[in-house]
């Protein structure tokens, strides 16, 4: 491990000044991180540490808003009680995130703002209509999460929350690499106020995206044989050595299928 210097920021404020020194990266659990630079993908100078500032820590639930802090843990966000009646569905993909290990250590914050294609996360954030709050500003999921390991943050801004009105009916479903626990395939659909949002994760060449033509099926009829005969295109979504575009486009619909069913249970 090469020199880098680290920092223990002790508030938001503090962590946005530490930024600013060299090319200074936030860390929180370290999960994409640490391993990133262990391998010399990564090689920032400053390691400024925001997983003790109490102000990023927490789930509220007033009503039916929810507010989870971006320092708080997988482990947090599946076990919190107010969280797991609002959003039996964000709290239950908690609980299947990694192994224990990193459950106890990797955070919401942490999570979105890696942005991996194959992540929990911004699937149930983009289904949820979901606001990311930032040191700065507020930014919707659907304008947050860009493209492969991308999103709308700008350099010095800091997650300090994401929030979302709870859904009527949700749920979460995925079909996972037996090694890693990423999704192959992952879809949360949920239906709220404003109708039927259903996210994809770790199918697209572009990350996490929307399906329209699941939303269009289950939003006449939110019921799993509204999705007879609905195929998702194969085009613009990933073939690797796990499974091929076409094996995912059939996997999208039987997820979402899976996902219907849970929801309604």
């Amino acid at each position: 491990m090469y020199s880098v210097n680290y920092h223990r920021a002790a508030s938001v404020a503090d962590a946005a000044k530490l930024l600013k020194s060299g090319d200074a990266k936030l860390l929180s659990g370290g999960m994409t991180l640490i391993p990133a630079m262990k391998t010399r993908l990564a090689a920032p100078s400053d390691l400024v540490d925001v997983s003790h500032i109490k102000e990023l820590q927490g789930i509220k639930v007033s009503g039916k808003t929810v507010t989870i802090g971006a320092a708080t843990a997988h482990y947090d966000v599946a076990n919190d009680e107010k969280l797991r009646k609002a959003c039996p569905a964000l709290a239950r993909m908690a609980s299947h995130i990694g192994d224990p290990a990193v459950r106890y250590k990797g955070t919401i914050g942490g999570s979105i703002a890696n942005n991996d294609p194959a992540a929990d996360y911004p699937a149930a954030l983009l289904a949820l209509g979901a606001t990311i709050v930032t040191n700065k500003r507020e930014i919707t999921a659907d304008k947050f999460f860009k493209g492969l390991f991308e999103t709308a943050l700008k350099d010095g801004e800091i997650i300090t929350a994401v929030t979302f009105t709870a859904p009527a009916k949700a749920a979460y479903e995925k079909f996972r690499n037996p090694a890693s626990r990423y999704a192959i395939v992952g879809v949360f659909v949920a239906k709220g106020k404003d109708g039927v949002r259903v996210a994809v994760t770790g199918a697209g060449d572009d990350g996490v995206f929307r399906s329209k033509e699941i939303e269009a099926a289950i939003a006449k009829n939110f019921a799993p044989d509204a999705l007879d005969g609905v195929k998702v295109p194969a085009k613009n979504l990933m073939s690797d050595i796990h499974a091929s575009a076409d094996y995912r486009a059939n996997l999208i619909t039987v997820m979402a299928r899976r996902a219907v069913a849970a929801a309604n249970a």
